[in-house]
């Protein structure tokens, strides 16, 4: 299996993502959509920041479960109710991502949104990997 990661010179340089990616061979890993709860159900964190974090932590312990990596991440969308303060702190979360999925960027999506399931959540993060 292999991932390919392309962006074209045309476009925008792409920052914390990754314009398109291809995908040969492998199975398809579809991982639903993570916010910020606890091992007890309960949404932590207060800021954007702190819930994307564990949000982000929880999208890849279930990815981790299916024998992926972030590596194997060919997609993720994020969801928010606080558009602006996800901007604000996009550094912040930049860092985070490396810290926890590393430099190996999937094709992404930010997408704004009026609340989650989990109504004291700020972000979600779903997506789809590729594994051998």
């Amino acid at each position: 299996m292999s991932l390919n990661r392309v962006n074209p010179a045309e476009l925008s340089p792409p920052t914390g993502f990754s314009h398109a990616v291809t995908a040969t061979g492998g199975r398809l890993v579809f991982l639903a959509g993570q916010t910020a709860l606890d091992a007890d159900g309960k949404v932590v964190g207060e800021t954007v920041a702190e819930q994307f974090r564990t949000a982000l932590t929880n999208l890849l312990t279930a990815l981790a479960a299916t024998g992926g990596t972030p590596a194997d991440l060919a997609r993720v969308t994020v969801y928010t109710t606080d558009v602006t303060g996800y901007r604000a702190r996009v550094r912040e979360l930049g860092l985070i991502w490396r810290e926890l999925a590393g430099c190996d960027y999937p094709a992404m999506a930010v997408i704004g949104v009026v609340r989650l399931w989990d109504e004291q959540a700020l972000v979600e993060l779903d997506g789809f990997a590729v594994l051998d």
